[in-house]
């Protein structure tokens, strides 16, 4: 069972609004005009959350909502009607299977078919994330994407040439989700389960580790990211304002991870750490 919430508000605000859902564990948003419609687990539901944001923006940026039940279904008829093709430093096209094939001027394309699923490529986090990608040799490499969504990130990781993928999600439908579509994308060899980054065997060495989740969870996690790679290894993170960065490097540097660089777009950031 899921909980429907509706947010009225200025658009302008909408990524503000995702983000600070997110960090409520909201896992799923979609847009149309003023409405922000955002999605998660009825259990973890909490309506005084939602009152105290009310109050926080009031002045700013005064919303009001509504929420409702929902039983499990699949999204892809909404998806449909609001889904475009995305397309990412004129190199990656991701479209829905029901958008034509990708002009011959983009050197790749993904297919994304999602449901209640994080990472169509058209929030700013994700197109940062692969455009940080592209710029990182995945040739040959071994990948792990922390909280896959809809494993937009680690069908990158496949066609950018990666040899061994593993990606997890604690959600059981983006798990589901992920699977699907790397079946659509012909990568079914990447290895996908449901689990937190504890699930990862500790034993293993990782060239590259991807992880577009929020800042809480990154600074959680970031000492076991660490440990998964192997020196001269890449840390990939999005999910994060422009405030935050300072914290992240911070933690980062704590765990031997080096600052690389940055990307930003309307207030978020993608950043690259080397392991040191």
């Amino acid at each position: 069972m899921f909980i429907e919430l509706i947010v009225e508000a200025n658009p302008e605000a909408f990524e503000i609004f995702i983000a600070e859902l997110a960090d409520l564990g909201y896992d799923s948003f979609m847009e149309e005009q003023d409405i922000l419609k955002a999605y998660i687990l009825a259990e973890n539901f909490d309506e005084e959350a939602i009152k105290m944001l009310e109050i926080e923006y009031a002045k700013v940026y005064p919303f009001r909502y509504t929420f409702s039940k929902l039983e499990k279904v699949n999204w892809n008829e909404t998806w449909e009607k609001n889904y475009e093709p995305v397309e990412i430093a004129d190199k990656v096209r991701i479209r829905a299977i029901f958008h034509e094939p990708k002009p011959k001027n983009f050197n790749y394309e993904i297919i994304i078919t999602p449901k209640m699923s994080f990472g169509t490529g058209h929030h700013a986090t994700t197109s940062l994330m692969i455009e940080n990608q592209l710029e990182i040799n995945h040739q040959g490499k071994d990948v792990l994407d922390a909280g896959t969504g809809t494993g937009i990130l680690a069908i990158m990781a496949k066609l950018l040439g990666a040899s061994y993928i593993e990606a997890f999600d604690t959600d059981e439908w983006a798990v589901e989700n992920s699977r699907e579509n790397t079946l659509l994308n012909d990568c079914s060899e990447i290895v996908i389960y449901q689990g937190d980054i504890s699930a990862v065997d500790t034993q293993k060495r990782f060239d590259i580790v991807l992880a577009n989740i929020n800042k809480n969870v990154l600074l959680a996690d970031i000492p076991a990211y660490s440990q998964l790679l192997k020196i001269g290894g890449f840390l990939l993170l999005s999910g994060f304002y422009e405030e935050d960065l300072t914290d992240i490097q911070q933690k980062c540097k704590e765990n031997s991870l080096q600052f690389v660089k940055e990307k930003n777009r309307n207030k978020w950031v993608s950043a690259v750490f080397e392991k040191v």
